[in-house]
């Protein structure tokens, strides 16, 4: 694909998980991880090869969201200060802008992340440029009259 043909994105956007209803979660584009990172609490490993666990989507007042998801696998993931943590993977679909695609996430319980979801370099390759110079490149998600969920 020529670059004309890839979407440009800033260094923090809005996505949606379409497949688990969850949308406009203002993420960070991680051009350093290999795949994304999903900020979540309370993961159980559940039988038939499946995690449930909750996706925290408002911290104030707190929202959470639980969610059953099949185990891709369990793998190290190693951080940008060396440290080395257990964390569970699985797959789901992801939308930035118009483009939609499946992709692997990793699980994490880190209360202390600025963005709730890291967009790994697996995640954007082939579809998209990353100004650094911009956010939300793609715009701010409209205000909601009346929460649906």
């Amino acid at each position: 694909m020529k670059n004309s043909d890839k979407t440009v994105i800033g260094w923090r956007e809005y996505v949606d998980l379409p497949e688990w209803g969850i949308h406009d979660l203002r993420a960070k584009i991680d051009t350093g991880a290999r795949t994304c990172s999903l900020h979540v609490e309370d993961i159980e490993e559940l039988p038939h090869g499946k995690i449930g666990f909750y996706v925290v989507l408002n911290l104030k007042p707190k929202r959470r969201r639980h969610m059953v998801a099949r185990s891709v696998k369990r793998g190290h993931v190693k951080s940008s200060i060396g440290h080395r943590t257990h964390r569970w993977y699985v797959q789901t679909t992801i939308k930035i802008g118009k483009v939609i695609k499946e992709v692997t996430v990793n699980l994490v319980e880190r209360p202390g992340m600025n963005f709730r979801m890291l967009i790994g370099r697996k995640a954007i390759e082939d579809d998209f440029l990353v100004d650094v110079d911009h956010s939300f490149y793609l715009g701010q998600p409209k205000k909601k009259l009346k929460d649906s969920r």
